[in-house]
């Protein structure tokens, strides 16, 4: 069977990263000024750079040397789509995951959405973090404002950006075509690459399992629910 699993922000809690949504999560943190929501945008990001990665690194890049937990090592040899852009799917061992979301310890140019342009290592462990704002301008070589194929941009999909090729969402999209099985892990179905895997799943008659201590019920008749976290499940049926 061509099971394709679908990972969240759950499956690296037990890594001690934060979820989103959880009471400790990135969502309920926020900056001093702005929402989340508000911050994760390419809009924030081209208007604001310094608050911008200072949030970002701050949230993201301070976990970034965590380590993969057993749901990663369960993981390594699977068919594997993951929203985290954490990491710890590759450094468990998949070489094959795709990051539908982005990468923590990549960036890329400043660019277009939809130009090819290379992926290349962030620069995190060069930022003096007593003078945070002003270090990650440097880095990421803005001045005042990003600029096209000039300035530096982490590899992450933003609010108000739209998947490209760039995070492999046509490699994605023939994934969950071709799998016999879906298997959701750890996310709250609260994000778009969820509602496309779940519409493709309806159209294809795929079979669909939810792992979740909480699940979100789905419009969908073929799904089995597993109240269990990812941890729980993988000693379940691992």
């Amino acid at each position: 069977m061509n099971t394709l699993y679908i990972t969240g922000a759950g499956v690296s809690a037990e890594s001690g990263i934060p979820t989103f949504r959880a009471q400790d999560g990135f969502w309920t943190i926020g900056s001093e000024n702005y929402t989340p929501m508000e911050m994760a945008t390419r809009s924030m990001y081209q208007r604001q750079p310094g608050e911008f990665l200072a949030w970002y690194y701050q949230r993201f890049a301070r976990y970034r040397d965590h380590g993969p937990n057993e749901v990663h090592y369960f993981l390594a040899d699977k068919n594997l789509i993951t929203q985290n852009i954490d990491g710890l799917d590759g450094k468990a061992g998949n070489t094959d995951y795709i990051a539908i979301h982005g990468r923590l310890d990549k960036v890329t140019l400043f660019h277009e959405q939809g130009d090819q342009v290379d992926i290349i290592d962030a620069p995190w462990d060069k930022i003096n973090e007593q003078e945070l704002k002003s270090s990650l301008l440097e880095q990421f070589n803005i001045k005042d404002r990003p600029q096209l194929n000039e300035s530096y941009k982490p590899l992450v999909l933003l609010f108000d950006e739209y998947y490209t090729n760039l995070y492999q969402m046509d490699d994605a999209q023939q994934r969950m075509k071709q799998a016999d099985k879906m298997v959701f892990m750890g996310t709250s179905f609260s994000v778009n690459i969820t509602n496309i895997a779940l519409d493709i799943a309806m159209q294809n008659q795929i079979e669909v399992e939810v792992v979740d201590p909480d699940p979100v019920i789905l419009p969908y008749k073929n799904v089995r629910y597993i109240k269990a976290t990812a941890s729980q499940y993988i000693q379940r049926y691992g």
